[in-house]
């Protein structure tokens, strides 16, 4: 996270040393492969631009047989537009939208709903085909790093928003036979879940070029201006929250979570829902030796290649089926491991946690992004990685220097160990399931804003620099009806015994709020005696405190009492099982639907 990160009233209150350069001082020009991709990213934009405008014109033309003219300032909303709009956050911007666009005017308020996706896709479509543009410009590391990002998540929104806008689209023959109305509870999540995850694309694009200054900087401003608010509309619009305070939640008494019969035993004994195949479940309970591998990563040559990367390059795009990637014992150090968002389904086992060891030390002191820094990532939807080690030994003078960076709906990390300093693991977006898995960090050591639950999980704090504080959580949910935040379930608490030995001088809290409708929750956990008694820390002064949601619940152990916990009007004790139920594995990520297709064990509820 580089917004706020490193300011004054940050743990240890030191300062950036990121360059403050002019963004169009020498640095060479991306290379060839990325021009070929920026030139490619460009031409699919048009065609995106080109495809939305068509489709508008076709549903409400063919539907209502409407022509809409004359100039906008003499047009007025319809009372759809202005019901549909006064359900946003930025209603005057939803009402020049949706004026601006063909056959608002006489478009329901159904209608309206696929006019806004429509609308805000062809405006991200827009934006990555103008920013494209300028990526001949000569830029400084660090400002390279945040344009690369904003390609990157251009991209990746364009295809949530392509993916929502499909699951909104009346079905053709007109009627009211369209998906809003009647669309199931998987739907309406994975819509959410999309809008919710370019909304945070949108925030982490931003966030990049926050410390920087100059041209490149200003032209990007302009050209993604509105975008953030656009999304959040649509998030507005379509969202089925029925409660403020639980915004973004989706309340799920329309049908049943979980019957007997829909209940899977786990290996321990626990229950997991039906989001995994029976393929996927063998592959986690079998031990390594009986699992056959489509791709082995071997640096001695005995496999079918010596990195992870030739793996990945190796593996099939948008493939429904499950690709096994094997990667032996062995440290991997490569330039850049990712799995980007058309290596779909990819599954990587390691020989277990300090075996098959993950490594780098990117860190924002090298020039980069944080996002950029991060040892491995993976977006690609159904990504599952198993009994590795994924660390960044950049060290706590290094500052944001991440370890894993997950981006990837529908994934799983299981026994894994995951280890840095400040901003160990980014869980950034989409929906994720941690289970059984070990985690090390100093400073936010596990932020971002996917829709994260982690299970049976041991968080270790350690011990950071000289004056600074520790802090597990910075969740950075922007926007009340985002679905996202983090829930720390069963899951145990620990100091590391170098911090151990003096935690005294280096009090640890739960978490801080890095955005201003941050949302955390620990249940039935234990929490060690090196957390504060207050619990949580300020971002910065009053920021916050009031929008925030931070629950805790039934947790134990010296750092569990909750009696000197800080007062704030967003903090609360949880004392509901319904209202804890809503932040569990079955109505939070909606486990139900797609976890036992991975295997993991886990629970779907509060308890077995």
């Amino acid at each position: 996270m580089d917004y706020g990160r490193l300011g004054p009233s940050d743990p240890g209150g030191s300062s950036r040393t990121e360059q403050q350069e002019d963004a169009t001082s020498l640095s060479p020009l991306p290379p060839t492969r990325n021009r070929k991709k920026i030139i490619f990213l460009s031409v699919l934009s048009l065609v995106l631009i080109v495809a939305s405008a068509i489709s508008a014109v076709l549903l409400v033309g063919l539907r209502r047989g409407a022509v809409q003219s004359g100039p906008l300032l003499a047009r007025k909303p319809t009372q759809a537009i202005s019901k549909t709009c006064s359900k946003t956050l930025y209603p005057t911007l939803c009402v020049n939208s949706l004026l601006q666009f063909p056959g608002s005017l006489t478009a329901s308020e159904q209608d309206l709903v696929h006019i806004s996706f429509n609308m805000t896709l062809q405006h991200f479509s827009k934006a990555l085909y103008y920013s494209t543009g300028i990526s001949y410009l000569q830029m400084d590391p660090r400002v390279r790093s945040a344009f690369d990002d904003c390609i990157e998540l251009l991209d990746d929104s364009i295809d949530a928003l392509s993916r929502s806008l499909g699951t909104v689209a009346p079905t053709p023959g007109g009627g009211n036979n369209n998906n809003i109305g009647n669309a199931n509870i998987y739907n309406r999540e994975d819509v959410m879940t999309w809008l919710s995850t370019a909304l945070t694309n949108q925030d982490t694009c931003t966030d990049g070029f926050a410390d920087v200054n100059g041209d490149v900087k200003n032209q990007m401003a302009a050209k993604l201006k509105d975008l953030s608010e656009l999304v959040s509309n649509c998030l507005a619009i379509f969202s089925v929250s029925e409660s403020d305070d639980f915004a973004g939640v989706p309340v799920q008494n329309k049908r049943r979570l979980l019957a007997d019969d829909d209940d899977i035993s786990g290996r321990n004994g626990d229950t997991f829902p039906r989001w995994l195949g029976k393929r996927e479940r063998r592959l986690l309970s079998l031990p390594v030796s009986a699992i056959q591998a489509n791709i082995i990563v071997s640096q001695d040559g005995n496999g079918t290649v010596k990195t992870i990367s030739e793996a990945i390059k190796k593996a099939p795009e948008n493939s429904n089926r499950r690709t096994i990637i094997y990667v032996r014992a062995g440290k991997y150090e490569e330039n850049i491991i990712k799995v980007g968002r058309k290596k779909k389904n990819l599954m990587f086992i390691g020989d277990g946690k300090g075996k098959t060891v993950i490594s780098g030390g990117k860190n924002v002191q090298q020039g980069l992004t944080t996002f950029h820094t991060a040892s491995f990532a993976a977006t690609g939807e159904g990504f599952i990685a198993r009994d590795i080690t994924f660390e960044n030994w950049a060290g706590p003078a290094k500052h944001q220097a991440v370890a894993l960076r997950v981006g990837a709906d529908h994934a799983v990390v299981y026994h894994c160990n995951i280890i840095g300093y400040q901003d160990t693991l980014y869980v950034h977006s989409n929906r994720q399931f941690f289970r059984e898995c070990d985690i090390y960090g100093t400073v936010d050591f596990i932020f971002g804003n996917a829709a994260v639950v982690f299970q049976n999980c041991t968080i270790y704090a350690r011990k950071p620099m000289a004056l600074q504080k520790n802090t597990i959580t910075a969740q950075n949910r922007k926007d009340p009806n985002q679905n996202t935040g983090i829930s720390i379930h069963a899951c145990r608490i620990l100091a590391t015994p170098e911090l151990e030995a003096s935690k005294g001088s280096f009090p640890t809290y739960l978490g801080r709020p890095w955005k201003m409708y941050s949302r955390t929750v620990y249940m039935l956990s234990y929490l060690g005696d090196h957390i504060h008694p207050r619990g949580w820390l300020e971002w910065n002064a009053t920021f916050a405190l009031d929008t925030l949601y931070y629950g805790e619940y039934m947790n134990y152990g010296p750092g569990g009492a909750v009696g000197q916990r800080v007062k704030w009007p967003g903090y609360r004790v949880i004392t509901s099982a319904v209202e804890a139920s809503k932040f569990t594995v079955a109505q939070f990520i909606y486990g139900s639907s797609w976890l036992p297709s991975t295997g993991v064990a886990f629970l779907a509820g509060l308890s077995t």
